[in-house]
């Protein structure tokens, strides 16, 4: 189990300790609680400023997600406005600070929000935030992420080569960084840009090796079918199965920043590395594209279209007064 920062494990045991004593926290216009933990000596946050936050969600006992080895969060803040928001009571902190923020999930649920169905309706959802920088522009700020990023990719990296390296796995780095392994290159078409592939595949969290998806076999389960080059998967895909020719088999180990990136992967967490066994069943031409109609046109150029013929309908109306 990771370790938790010192400054993080302490707001965790405030938050024990209070969780069940709601007037300890201060109340927002929205109904959100929060607790603010301040020593008054930091820089207050400027409405236009941007922010660098650590952060833990917790939702009862459970660590939903967290930036420990992971990157930070990065947000511009506004006036306060009363949505029952987390980012409501970033106007009140000051460079430093600590707060702790609870949501009561029916709470949510009666303003319309669409919860994760391991989120039950009694349940409090308990953010942990720290201010760890704070910017006066976003150029600062994003010299700052891009620097954020390198690191988090390199963590990714190293995470996926220590894993090869302890369990004696020999895997080939693509010039993209996804690590594959070639059970069997295969003997048919080359997988390349503008082919269309089928592939049967099984996806597994990282490092545990959990099972999240299959269609390897069972009734209903085809090859999925996409076209390489057009983005139409996780570009460890797109970039792994290039070593395989139709028929081909392996594995593809992928650093998150080539799978789903911040965005919650398959385990519902961001910045998940994972890994697919894969089956090259066929490899083809991709299917001509379809003529373009009216329908596939932009808003912008059926506007400009139909702009052309009235003009043109008008031309000819008054050629014939």
């Amino acid at each position: 189990m990771k370790q938790i920062p010192s400054y993080l494990l302490a707001l965790l045991t405030l938050l024990s300790a209070v969780a069940c004593k709601n007037a300890s926290f201060k109340k927002t216009k929205s109904g959100l609680l929060y607790k603010i933990i301040s020593d008054g000596k930091g820089d207050p946050i400027k409405k236009g400023q941007f922010v660098k936050l650590n952060f833990i969600l917790k939702v009862r006992d459970s660590v939903i997600t967290t930036t420990q080895d992971n990157m930070p969060l990065y947000i511009r803040v506004d006036s306060s406005r009363a949505d029952y928001s987390p980012t409501e009571i970033f106007p009140l902190l000051r460079m430093g600070d600590s707060t702790v923020v609870v949501q009561i999930a029916d709470s949510l649920i009666r303003k319309g929000a669409q919860l994760p169905p391991y989120i039950t309706k009694k349940d409090k959802i308990s953010y942990i935030f720290k201010v760890v920088s704070m910017f006066t522009s976003e150029e600062a700020m994003n010299a700052d992420r891009m620097g954020e990023q390198d690191k988090q990719k390199s963590r990714e990296v190293s995470a996926v080569e220590n894993y090869l390296h302890k369990n004696n796995i020999n895997a080939e780095k693509t010039t993209r960084g996804t690590y594959v392994v070639v059970q069997s290159p295969g003997d048919g078409p080359q997988v390349d840009s503008g082919k269309q592939v089928s592939v049967r595949y099984t996806g597994k969290s990282f490092p545990a090796g959990k099972v999240f998806e299959s269609n390897m076999s069972g009734p209903g389960n085809e090859p999925y079918k996409f076209v390489i080059g057009q983005a139409a998967v996780i570009q460890g895909w797109d970039d792994g199965l290039r070593k395989f020719k139709k028929g081909g088999k392996g594995t593809l180990y992928i650093p998150a920043f080539l799978a789903y990136d911040q965005q919650p992967g398959p385990g519902r967490k961001p910045y998940e590395n994972l890994i697919f066994d894969i089956e090259i069943v066929d490899v083809t031409d991709a299917p001509k594209q379809a003529p373009a109609g009216p329908n596939s046109l932009t808003p912008a150029q059926q506007q400009a279209m139909q702009q052309a013929i009235q003009q043109q309908r008008q031309q000819q109306q008054q050629q014939h007064r």
